[in-house]
């Protein structure tokens, strides 16, 4: 029980209240709702009241089926809330008529060419070793799979700590800084690369011998990728800090130098990407400013052990014009908001907002194969020739951290699995014109709906294990927990006939028939009564 509150505070409580009385305001977030009282499952169930000796009895996953759904209702029931609740059912096969509803859903999604087996990308949780769905996650709902390019800098000189590598049997293939970008076509315009001087790295055994030079959680995605000779587990050869990297030479896809050098960034964040930045001053505010901190300031460079010919003689490149801005942009808006330095983050994030949307929605390449086309559609035709090349591998992670409810931070893997095409053109224009003709409580609402269909896509749609209806053309796999739950408000309309002595089997229903009211009334010999008062539900 909350204490009183003294009559000014509650006053002032209310009068501070949200002005939309329709829109509820939380105190806790959804990861410290989902989280629980402890910390461990035992831990929840205890602090839930549960006996210590009854506790075992939940590792039979269907022994939570049966013990929580009685207490809710008596709980509902003691809050006075009116159920209908002949209408109750649990979502799983143990309920054989609603598991029938479901693998009948499926069958028609299959049939209709909606779901489809493919390896795609995934978020997956490593210690389920399975895909982990919204309804799966403690943290990172609605996260996806971020697309990066691996852009591959070969190492020309073994020296200092990475010197180790050089009589290593597993380097035949070459060690490679592996940089990660959003923006392969920029790559005509590296000046340098760049490493976080405290940052921790490896280098580890990737395909055909070669060695990647990259972070341990970046290691561990790619791993899951295909890219390295062993799933899930990254072989680290050696250690290194980004220190150990700074000065090295290194040659890089469609760069005009035979050879650039690390340098140090301070800026980077090593819960993103790869920790190795590719520099292109001509068209990133950030590494503009930054390469020009270094030649500015002879200190700086005395400080991190940066040798004047590996930074004064490299100039900014122009690579893409953009209209207003010219072929060096990040120089021209950097002036424009006289950006001193790459600690003023602030005006570097205003700078990058100008420079990146109309550099790739008006700028035109100047360089490469793809001269005089529109950076739009030059990029991912710059992507592709690279990777075919072998100068640049795929990769993609977390847009942003997802924890499992399992507990282990999340990764994005190549998954071998069954999806439902949301995004297929056509379907998603006639969800997006039914979502029209409705009539929504608030125009607040139908824009969500807007904003989910605008970046559903392919939805993992099957799993390893857990509690549901397998999926009935391959019942090795389980329906996902959101996936079973799209059209289950059809179900509560005739729920209650079913469940409550209908005689009917199961196995004999036919759900198209069933859901249209003339029909029904053959098949389950309801009264004119019920039949009409069905078709209000």
């Amino acid at each position: 029980m909350q204490p009183a509150q003294p009559a000014d505070a509650a006053a002032a409580a209310a009068n501070n209240g949200p002005a939309d009385p329709t829109k509820f305001s939380g105190k806790k977030s959804k990861a410290q709702s989902k989280k629980g009282a402890g910390a461990t499952q035992w831990e929840i169930l205890q602090k839930s009241g549960i006996p210590q000796d009854d506790i075992p009895k939940f590792r039979d996953s269907a022994h939570w089926l049966h013990y929580f759904p009685p207490l809710a209702e008596r709980d509902l029931r003691a809050m006075g809330c009116g159920v209908d609740w002949r209408r109750s059912f649990i979502t799983t096969d143990m309920n054989p008529y609603y598991d029938s509803f479901v693998r009948w859903q499926f069958w028609t999604l299959y049939r209709q060419g909606r779901i489809v087996k493919d390896k795609r990308y995934a978020v997956f949780s490593p210690l389920d070793a399975q895909p982990c769905a919204d309804h799966d996650r403690a943290t990172g709902e609605g996260v996806g799979p971020q697309e990066y390019t691996l852009v591959k800098m070969k190492v020309l000189e073994l020296k200092g700590k990475v010197s180790a590598l050089a009589d290593s049997a597993d380097t035949a293939g070459g060690v490679y800084l592996m940089a990660a970008t959003l923006r392969p076509e920029t790559m005509y315009g590296q000046t340098n690369c760049w490493a976080l001087p405290e940052g921790q790295y490896g280098a580890y055994k990737g395909l055909n011998s070669e060695v990647y030079i990259m972070t341990f959680r970046s290691a561990l995605n790619l791993s899951y990728q295909e890219r390295t000779p062993t799933r899930g587990t990254p072989e680290c050869l050696l250690e290194v800090t980004g220190q150990d990297l700074i000065g090295l030479p290194v040659s890089a896809p469609n760069c005009p130098h035979e050879r650039i050098y690390v340098l140090p960034l301070l800026t980077i964040l090593t819960n993103k990407g790869t920790g190795i930045v590719t520099s292109v001053p001509s068209d990133s505010p950030d590494d503009y400013t930054a390469l020009q901190d270094l030649k500015k300031k002879p200190k700086l460079r005395e400080k991190y052990g940066v040798a004047d010919e590996w930074v004064m003689p490299f100039e900014v490149i122009p690579i893409i014009d953009i209209p207003g801005f010219g072929d060096c942009a990040a120089r021209v808006v950097c002036e424009q908001l006289k950006v001193q330095s790459q600690n003023d983050t602030v005006k570097l994030a205003e700078a990058k907002q100008l420079v990146y949307l109309k550099g790739f929605t008006d700028g035109v390449m100047k360089v490469g194969d793809f001269a005089g086309r529109k950076v739009s559609e030059a990029k991912p035709a710059i992507k592709d020739k690279m990777i075919a090349d072998r100068q640049a591998i795929p990769y993609s992670e977390p847009e942003k951290p997802v924890m499992s409810r399992s507990g282990d931070e999340c990764v994005v893997a190549l998954t071998d699995q069954w999806y439902l095409t949301y995004g297929e053109q056509q379907w998603q224009q006639q969800t997006l014109a039914h979502l029209e003709s409705m009539e929504l409580y608030s125009e607040e609402a139908k824009n969500g709906f807007r904003h989910c269909l605008g970046w559903l896509q392919q939805w993992a749609c099957s799993r390893s294990f857990g509690l549901g209806t397998r999926l009935p053309w391959d019942e090795q796999y389980l329906i996902e927990s959101l996936s079973d739950s799209t059209i289950y408000m059809a179900y509560y309309t005739i729920a209650h006939y079913l469940q409550v002595n209908s005689g009917l089997s199961a196995g004999h229903l036919h759900w198209h028939c069933l859901l249209e009211v003339g029909v029904m009334r053959k098949i389950v010999k309801m009264t004119e009564e019920a039949c009409s008062m069905l078709s209000h539900c």
